[in-house]
C-alpha cells in the first residue's frame, strides 16, 4: 500500500475513533433535517411545483444535504491552518510526499469517516417519516461518483482557504466569508432551483454548487443521460481548477515560508 491510501485509512480511524461525539452530531442534523423539512413542506404547499421540485423532491434534498453536512464539510476548515500558525507546516513540507495531496488523502479518509458515523441517521429517519425519493441502483452508482466528485471540490476550496493563513497569519476572516459563501450557494440553506433569474444562473455556475446541488440532483435523478455527464463534467472541472489553483498556491506559500526563515 502508498503512501497516500496509509494517510486516508489513518485518517478514517482517527475520524471514526469516537463513535458517540458522531452519533450526537448525527442526531443533530437529523432534528435539523425536520426542522427544514417542515419549512419546505410549507413553502412547497403555497408554492406547488416550485423550480420544478415537488414536495418529496423538496423533502429528499432536505434529508440529503443534512447527510452530506459532514462528508463534504460545509462548516468546518481544515487542521492545516493551526499547522501553518504554528509553524509545524514546515514539517509537513519536508515530507517525501506533496503538501496538497497528503492533506487530500487525510480529507478524503476524513469525508469517509463523516459519511459512514453521520451521514447515515438522516437519510434512515427521513426515509422512516416521509416518502423520500430513492435511486435505483443505476442512480446510486451515479450519486456516489458525484458525491467523491464534490468531496474533492469541499477539499479544494477548504484547502485554498487554508493556503491564505500563509499571508494573512489568521484564517477567521476566510473562513467567515468562505462559510457564507458555502450555505448559501451550495444549495444548503434552500435549493439552487428556487433562486431568481440571473441570480440563480450564476449561483448553479459557481464551484460551490458542485458541494450539494449538483450531488443532490443526481440522487433526484434529474440529472440522466447527457444531463448527467454535464454534471459530472462541471464538477470534474471545478476540481481540476481548484486543485490546479492549490498546486500553484502551495508552491508560493513554500517559497514564502522560506523567505520568512521557516
Amino acid at each position: 500500500m502508498g503512501v497516500f491510501p496509509w494517510v486516508a485509512w489513518y485518517a478514517f480511524r482517527r475520524h471514526t475513533a469516537y463513535p458517540l461525539g458522531s452519533a450526537a452530531e448525527a442526531v443533530t442534523n437529523t432534528a435539523f433535517g425536520f426542522l427544514r423539512a417542515y419549512v419546505l413542506i410549507a413553502l412547497w404547499q403555497a408554492r406547488p411545483a416550485l423550480g420544478g421540485y415537488d414536495a418529496a423532491d423538496a423533502v429528499t434534498f432536505t434529508f440529503l444535504t443534512q447527510a452530506l453536512i459532514g462528508p463534504v464539510q460545509i462548516f468546518g476548515g481544515m487542521e492545516l491552518t493551526d499547522r501553518i500558525r504554528s509553524g509545524a507546516v514546515a514539517i509537513d513540507l519536508y515530507r517525501p510526499a506533496g503538501l496538497q495531496s497528503w492533506w487530500l488523502a487525510d480529507d478524503l479518509g476524513r469525508a469517509a469517516g463523516a459519511l459512514l458515523l453521520r451521514g447515515t441517521l438522516p437519510m434512515l429517519a427521513g426515509a422512516l417519516a416521509f416518502p423520500l425519493r430513492l435511486p435505483g441502483p443505476a442512480g446510486l452508482a451515479a450519486f456516489t461518483l458525484s458525491f467523491l466528485l464534490a468531496t474533492l471540490v469541499g477539499f479544494a476550496l477548504r484547502y485554498l482557504v487554508a493556503l491564505g493563513t500563509f499571508w494573512l497569519h489568521d484564517e477567521r476572516g476566510l473562513q467567515a466569508i468562505s462559510l457564507v459563501l458555502s450555505l448559501f450557494l451550495s444549495g444548503m440553506i434552500l435549493p439552487l432551483v428556487v433562486f431568481p433569474g440571473a441570480l440563480g444562473a450564476a449561483a448553479r455556475a459557481l464551484p460551490w454548487a458542485a458541494l450539494i446541488q449538483v450531488p443532490a440532483e443526481v440522487f433526484l435523478g434529474r440529472r440522466e443521460g447527457p444531463r448527467l455527464v454535464s454534471a459530472l463534467a462541471f464538477q470534474a472541472g471545478w476540481a481540476v481548477v481548484l486543485l490546479a489553483a492549490g498546486a500553484l498556491l502551495t508552491r508560493r506559500a513554500r517559497r514564502r515560508l522560506v523567505i520568512q526563515g521557516g
